[in-house]
């Protein structure tokens, strides 16, 4: 099992939910996805996309603007 993280600290709209999709595209079933951002609407719109793909949302952590998000392909 890999672990990726994509840190999209300080992006906007589209590129924390593009980045993801591309990161999740290359990994195998297993590993896990983290995404580190700052944007709100991208911490809401990556679970629901990956709802959507039918994968498991690990963890969801925000510590002051910041966000991180486990996914599990």
């Amino acid at each position: 099992m890999a672990e990726i993280e994509i840190d999209t600290r300080g992006e906007t709209c589209p590129v924390p939910l593009v980045e993801c999709r591309k990161a999740l595209r290359k990994a195998a079933p297993g590993d896990e996805v983290t995404v580190l951002g700052t944007h709100p609407a991208s911490k809401k719109e990556i679970p629901m996309a990956c709802k959507a793909l039918g994968l498991e949302i690990v963890g969801v952590e925000e510590k002051d603007d910041e966000w991180k998000i486990k996914i599990k392909r």
